[in-house]
């Protein structure tokens, strides 16, 4: 695989990236050390708007939930537990 350091990645980003979409990934080095992989975008596996929402009916939460536990938190800290 084509290693590049960053400052030939942003002479040639236009052609590095052209590539990566036609599938010839390339990782982008800084003093030798791989920091990055650029890989072509696909769009498969992605949902609609991410993952936003994805739990949606799965979980609740209390009305309460903010005093949850404060009477342990209190004692806790120095304050008079309930």
């Amino acid at each position: 695989m084509l290693a590049v350091n960053i400052h030939e990645a942003k002479t040639h980003l236009s052609r590095l990236v052209e590539e990566a979409a036609h599938g010839k990934a390339f990782i982008i080095a800084k003093a030798g050390k791989p920091m990055v992989k650029v890989i072509p975008y696909s769009e498969e596996g992605c949902s609609p708007g991410g993952r936003l929402g994805f739990m949606k009916g799965e979980i609740s939460v209390p009305n309460d939930f903010d005093q949850m536990g404060g009477g342990i938190i209190s004692a806790l800290f120095g304050g008079k537990g309930k």
